[in-house]
């Protein structure tokens, strides 16, 4: 068996996940035959990869490594989700007075049990990423270090796999930055975050990205003393600045310490980690007890012998084309080891893509896909398309359509008034090229733009489409309504006027 990752702390829930997607006690099959698909990694891509050909009748191995589940079930989206949502209930406590409500003896947070209550839930989602749930599916489950041999032959710790087609879905890890001093101290990434017991009375947070604003709000709301540190002249560069703009005034509302445009960044041991950095011309050298690394991502291709089957690779990951087909024909690959889109949703529908171009010659592109994405901050910022940017370097003539939800009736009623729905479309026509929402849900909001998308449904069609009311979701309704505003020329107008006056 390889190497595994302590789950710490060793408590029921640990050990229930363990029990679940690396059991102990396995053992792995012999194989018999043939394999339609072998698939290299049992995170998300490999999984719906291996559950779909296996449930469209393949004969199927899955290898993994470490933990099944991958990133998203073990160190990822669950137990981050899990401790934004504890985060989440103690800023609604702390913020309780605006409604009326008055809690005397002020917002307590446990940490520990905070943690324990992450824990548990993740062990209850784990089974849905089981060893067990696969072999049930019909596919052989083993565990183990795959390596290529030829286009036809994987070998798992001796033992050999001969397969028609193979997919690599071993996904990246976090990757460590060229830090001065960083080496010196035992930092977090997010493999190591969700083991913490203790909250850090001050953390030095690296990185405002996604993981770096999501967990800076979620670690102050609990009570630490938060220095998020970023190269940039603000948070979440990559987004659109009007909405990251309204997260940054959130997150400084929560106590957040931003040391953004971070030049000449630091780290020494001095009986504990002490990080040195100057933002905006000022010096700070902080003392902290824990610091999170959440600065890039490096793909999972160590020990695969890649050279050995002619499957080209780059410092980003496997080389792919449009069918998720790498350099060798034999061999396919999905997920964060071949995408510049790392998300849990992204590698599920390109492992769909995969299925049917490796087991029935389709012809499907994963350049048809219109993938959105999230961040989990308070409020959110959800994308899907291009932003106002892109659109520009592209040379494509775009209308522009902004709702503040300051003016929707259901945010101002739940306190959430400051985002806003912003969508782009080609100039003259309602047709969606992109769209931006910053709100307390928008990660749910979302989907009702990608869905007009996918489907070539104009931003006319959003606004003749009844909503209940009343709803936040209506300020996307209300884009529909701004739009066939525009179509109301005065030419138009003029003709309304005679049509009126002539049938009086």
């Amino acid at each position: 068996m390889p190497h595994l990752p302590q789950l710490l702390p060793a408590d029921e829930f640990n050990l229930k996940l363990e029990s679940d997607v690396h059991p102990p006690d396995w053992k792995n099959p012999t194989p018999a035959g043939r394999y339609n698909l072998v698939v290299i990694g049992a995170g998300t891509a490999g999984l719906v990869t291996a559950a779909g050909a296996a449930g469209l009748g393949a004969k199927v191995a899955l290898i993994e490594r470490s933990l099944m589940g991958g990133d998203c079930l073990n160190v990822g989206c669950v137990p981050s989700k899990g401790v934004i949502s504890a985060a989440r209930a103690a800023a609604a406590v702390r913020n309780a007075s605006e409604f009326g409500v008055h809690v005397p003896e002020g917002v307590q947070v446990d940490f520990a049990a905070a943690m324990q209550r992450m824990r548990k839930l993740r062990a209850r989602i784990s089974p849905n990423d089981s060893a067990k749930r696969f072999r049930d599916l019909g596919v052989d489950v083993y565990f183990g270090d795959a390596r290529f041999i030829n286009s036809e032959t994987i070998d798992v710790d001796g033992t050999k796999l001969n397969f028609k087609r193979a997919v690599i879905a071993t996904g990246a890890r976090a990757a460590a930055p060229p830090i001065s001093g960083l080496d010196s101290v035992n930092y977090l990434t997010n493999e190591t975050l969700f083991s913490l017991t203790e909250l850090p009375r001050r953390f030095g947070i690296i990185g405002a990205g996604p993981i770096g604003c999501e967990m800076a709000q979620s670690f102050a709301r609990f009570g630490s003393e938060v220095f998020l540190v970023e190269s940039e002249p603000g948070i979440l560069p990559r987004e659109d600045r009007d909405a990251a703009e309204i997260v940054q005034a959130s997150m400084k509302r929560d106590d957040v310490r931003l040391l953004c445009c971070g030049k000449n960044l630091k780290i020494r041991n001095e009986n504990g980690p002490r990080l040195s950095v100057e933002s905006y011309g000022k010096e700070y050298d902080e003392a902290v007890d824990q610091i999170l690394v959440s600065v890039g991502r490096t793909p999972n291709i160590e020990g695969l012998n890649l050279e050995a089957v002619g499957v080209a690779y780059h410092k980003r990951g496997v080389t792919v084309n449009d069918k998720m087909q790498t350099t060798n024909p034999m061999i396919y690959a999905a997920g964060d080891v071949c995408s510049p889109f790392q998300f849990t949703h992204s590698a599920d529908f390109m492992a769909r893509i995969v299925i049917q171009n490796a087991l029935f010659k389709g012809r499907k592109k994963s350049s048809s896909l219109i993938i959105p994405w999230s961040t989990y901050t308070s409020p959110e910022i959800a994308h899907v398309g291009l932003y106002e940017h892109q659109a520009k370097e592209q040379n494509i003539a775009i209308d522009t359509y902004i709702q503040k939800f300051h003016d929707v009736d259901r945010a101002i009623l739940d306190g959430e008034d400051e985002g806003f729905v912003k969508v782009h479309v080609k100039k003259g026509t309602d047709k969606l090229v992109g769209a931006t929402i910053v709100a307390s849900h928008a990660g749910d909001m979302i989907s009702e733009i990608t869905l007009a998308m996918t489907h070539g449904l104009g931003l006319g069609k959003i606004g003749s489409t009844i909503h209940p009311y009343p709803t936040q979701a209506e300020a996307i309704r209300r884009l529909g309504d701004q739009y066939s505003r525009t179509r109301l020329t005065p030419f138009v107008k003029s003709l309304f006027r005679k049509w009126l006056a002539w049938t009086r």
